[in-house]
Order: structure tokens, then sequence, then C-alpha cells
């Protein structure tokens, strides 16, 4: 029963910043030099029995290798955005497929699961909720970033895309619950994918809120002359955000649900039936973001619903204003013609007649057209 809520307490959300594209250097591996000593290595680790090795060999991913080959356990190594030429000499070490390797340096991945031999290779898509004072046009609310896991039977290799987010956080919680760390490599992926998942329920419960102030915004009487040239992109600009947010949640959904219900060699048993639970929270977290996209639909509806209105109600009082004018117009272009003979032309209360018919008949046309709704 303890062991759900030591997982639940190792993780917790961590949000990212979107991807950062690093230039690639191809260049051609060379196994007389020890490549593994790589700049984009972040932290490197051997763990024995659920606790960190403290072995200056350790801190590379060569002598790591060697540390697990010699006296077991596994090794954990963390690598921020690799070049290709950093990531070959590891790539060799540990025999990972090129394939990986290429959609690992290159990023931009769509969420999935896949197994190259005896190496499972998982990609999240981060998410990263963008504070702002006031939703506009063009906000930004959400940021995206990636991690690539590399999970073998006695190493994890964790590759991370984006300018934060970084899993030092993680590692260290995960360090502090060693009968955890003492299941293997498939104990930190699934740290890794609840931790992922949790950062997915903090953003939605953030952009659930600015749907709640646009909803409101769209519907308030008070905000409805002003906003009416702005609703509609801002609604745009957060269905934009909304679709991203679904492009990172949706096809993960069955790599979870993959790793929670297929046997798996490189996956413990004991480990294995808590993915459920990141699977179960997945799929509540791809309810809650369809549910938005649905959502902001209705209330686009709705505002170009109601431009259409305000649109008919400016057409009305155009149109009534002109049949006002239209009474004046007319009789002045009567008697504006150049005729000797017209009726009236030479009375002398001719033209004080004139004007107080003119005034009475717009009178009576306004109140008649106010009476019904037209002004």
């Amino acid at each position: 029963m303890s062991m759900i809520r030591d997982l639940r307490a190792a993780v917790r959300p961590s949000l990212r910043h979107p991807l950062r594209k690093t230039p690639t250097t191809y260049t051609s591996y060379d196994p007389t030099r020890d490549h593994t000593a790589s700049s984009a290595v972040v932290d490197c680790a051997v763990y024995r029995d659920g606790r960190r090795i403290d072995d200056r060999e350790c801190l590379t991913p060569r002598g790591a290798m060697s540390q697990v080959r010699e006296s077991g356990g596994f090794a954990w190594i963390g690598l921020h955005e690799p070049t290709e030429a950093e990531f070959a000499g590891i790539a060799a070490e540990f025999g990972l497929h090129p394939l990986a390797v290429e959609d690992a340096v290159h990023a931009h991945q769509r969420p999935k699961l896949e197994r190259y031999d005896d190496t499972l290779f998982t990609v999240f898509k981060t998410i990263h909720y963008v504070e702002h004072a006031e939703l506009t046009a063009t906000s930004e609310v959400v940021e995206t970033g990636e991690v690539m896991c590399f999970t073998g039977p006695d190493f994890v290799i964790t590759v991370r895309h984006g300018g934060q987010g970084s899993l030092r956080n993680l590692r260290h919680r995960l360090q502090g619950e060693p009968e955890l760390l003492a299941k293997g490599p498939s104990a930190v992926l699934h740290a890794l994918s609840d931790h992922v998942v949790d950062g997915y329920i903090a953003v939605a419960d953030a952009v659930e809120l600015d749907i709640d102030q646009l909803e409101i915004d769209v519907f308030s009487p008070a905000a409805k002359g002003s906003t009416r040239g702005t609703d509609t992109g801002r609604i745009y600009q957060l269905k934009r955000e909304v679709l991203e947010f679904k492009r990172a949640v949706t096809p993960l959904l069955r790599p979870m649900q993959l790793l929670s219900e297929r046997p798996m060699r490189l996956v413990d048993p004991d480990i294995q039936k808590y993915f459920r639970d990141v699977a179960d929270h997945l799929a509540r977290v791809q309810e809650q973001v369809v549910g938005f996209d649905e959502l902001l639909n209705s209330i686009l509806q709705a505002n170009l619903a109601q431009a259409t209105v305000a649109q008919n109600e400016d057409m009305r009082k155009i149109t009534s204003w002109a049949a006002i004018v239209a009474v004046p117009t007319a009789v002045c272009g009567v008697y504006g013609m150049n005729f000797d003979h017209m009726p009236e032309l030479h009375w002398k209360y001719g033209y004080p007649m004139v004007l107080t018919g003119i005034v009475a008949i717009c009178f009576t046309i306004h109140r008649t057209l106010k009476r019904n709704g037209w002004l």
C-alpha cells in the first residue's frame, strides 16, 4: 500500500519551456577516443541497491557503465540537447539503435514508445504554462519541450530538449527513496512519466482558468461593446494553444496503456502495475483537453453569433435613420423644383406648414421605430 504513495511522493509537476534547436554537427565516431565525456551530460551516476555510488569513475558514461558491468546496479545518464557528435560515443557505448539516436538528437518527435532489441525508447512532450497578466490575441499560453528516455536492463539515458524543466529535482527525490530505485531502470521510467503527466495536470488547471475568464469576458454584457473586435482573436489564439497541448497529451495515452497492460521484460512487475495510475491520470487530462477544445468551439460560435446580432442591430438603426431622413429629402426635393405652377408655392404660410409637416412625420416615424426596438 505504501509503494504507490512513495512513487507519487517521489515525483511532482514540473514545467517546461519550448525547444531550442541546436545545430547538428555530423562527425564520424572514433572508437579510440572517449566520446562519452560529452559536454551535454548534465549528470551521470551509478545506483546499486537503490543508492548512488560516490565514485569519480562514475562521473562519465563509460566509467559508469564499467562500474555497472563489474559490480551490478544501473547507470542513469542525463543529457541536455546533445549534438550528434556529442551523442555518438554514448550511443556506441550503450548500443543504442541509430533511428532512436536520430530522434533523440533532432527532437520535435511525436510522443511514442518503441522497442529496439533490449532497449525501450520513450518520447514525452513536456508542457509549460506561460504566465500572463491578460490573455490577448497574441498571448503565448503553453510552451513545449521534450524528454526522451532510453531504458535498458542496466541503464537509463534521459535526453532533454528545452530551456527549462530540469530533471535534477526528480533525481534528488528518487535518491531519497532508495527502495524505489532498487527496482531498477523501470522505476526511473515510471517516475519520469508520472512527473510529466503531473505537469500536464497543473497546466490543464491553469488553462481552465484562462477559458473561464475568456467565457466571462465574451458573455459579459458590459464587455459586448468594447471587446467585439478582439474576442475572436483571443478565442482563436487560446484554441491554438489548446491544440498544441492536445498534440502532447493524446499520443502518449497508448504508450502508457502498453506499459501498464503488456508484460515487458525491461519493466519490473512491481512497477508495471503503477503505470496504470499514470495512464488513468493521463486519460483524465486528455478528456479535459478535448473538453477545452469543444468548449472553445462553442464560445467561438457564440461570439460570432453575438457579432452577427450586433451587425443586424447596427443595420436596423442605419435603416431606421435612413427612413426618417427620406421624409425631408423627398419633400424638399419636390419643392426644390423650378416650376411656376406648384400648389401653395405663393401661399404665405406654405413654408412653416411644410416644415411643421416634415417634423411631425419624422417624429411619428421615430416613435414607431423606437417602440418596435429598431432604435
